[in-house]
């Protein structure tokens, strides 16, 4: 009788152990995956050899996390773009299916490299949060760049001074962090994801201009951007080079012209 008293607490103490453990593993499954976002993807229905041409019978959906397939996944709303088109690898049944999987036309493949203009070039640099006007620039805003440095003052080389200065104005910004613009066939580059943090911010320059500002964040300057409307392209000349010497000398005619700009709004 003992005996199966002894073997009755021990199941009892085993089975509580298996719930508790579940319980445990469930919780921790949660933290790690909570807030995580999910996307709706398109992946093999069964194994597919290369060179299949690609049917919707081949295909399913599938809800994954975004984090596991990246941007280069076909969405589940691409998947007519990728019907009656070719697989350039093999698939196993269940992988996700990717843009450079399939013979497509350059101009409809994920990725960032397809949307930049011949001629010119991405490249990031690393501004995020205040600098980015609060996180508000998105992919397809244009901005100006602007650039804080410490250079020795003309007057005495010993000595050091910050200033700011427009390096470039009216730039391209192709994608924020991950995030970037998604091509759509018609509608050109469309913006893809949620708004959220980042800390690089991904632009369209000529390659003059790509060693401009890498040569610019190299020199331990402070990179800040400026966002402007949708439809400003203007380009404003002969902005200065402000220090404190020209900070002090010119902040009334500064506010007497930003008082000129805003009448000049006002009238009807």
């Amino acid at each position: 009788m003992k005996q199966k008293l002894i073997l009755l607490i021990s199941v009892v103490i085993g089975l509580l152990a298996f719930f508790l453990s579940r319980q445990y593993l469930a919780r921790e499954r949660e933290r790690l995956y909570a807030g995580a976002e999910r996307v709706e993807v398109i992946a093999a229905r069964v194994d597919l050899a290369a060179g299949t041409v690609l049917r919707i019978e081949d295909l399913r959906a599938a809800n994954v996390f975004r984090t596991a397939v990246g941007e280069q996944a076909v969405r589940l709303e691409d998947v007519d773009h990728v019907l009656g088109k070719r697989l350039q690898f093999p698939m196993r049944r269940d992988d996700p299916l990717l843009w450079t999987y399939v013979d497509l036309p350059e101009r409809v493949r994920g990725g960032l490299a397809p949307m930049i203009q011949p001629g010119l070039r991405a490249i990031s640099l690393a501004i995020g949060g205040d600098a980015a006007v609060s996180g508000h620039v998105q992919p397809n805003d244009r901005v100006d760049i602007l650039g804080t440095f410490s250079f020795p003052t003309r007057q005495d080389p010993a000595q050091v001074e910050s200033v700011t200065l427009t390096l470039l104005q009216d730039v391209s910004v192709l994608a924020t962090g991950p995030q970037l613009a998604r091509f759509e066939p018609g509608m050109g580059a469309v913006f893809e994801g949620r708004a959220g943090g980042y800390s690089t911010v991904t632009f369209e320059v000529t390659p003059r201009e790509a060693e401009l500002l890498v040569f610019a964040q190299h020199t331990r300057g402070q990179m800040t951007l400026s966002l402007r409307h949708p439809e400003d392209m203007g380009f404003e000349p002969e902005l200065p080079t402000v220090n404190f010497d020209h900070l002090e000398g010119h902040l009334e005619e500064y506010n007497r012209f930003r008082q000129r700009v805003i009448r000049r709004k006002q009238e009807p």
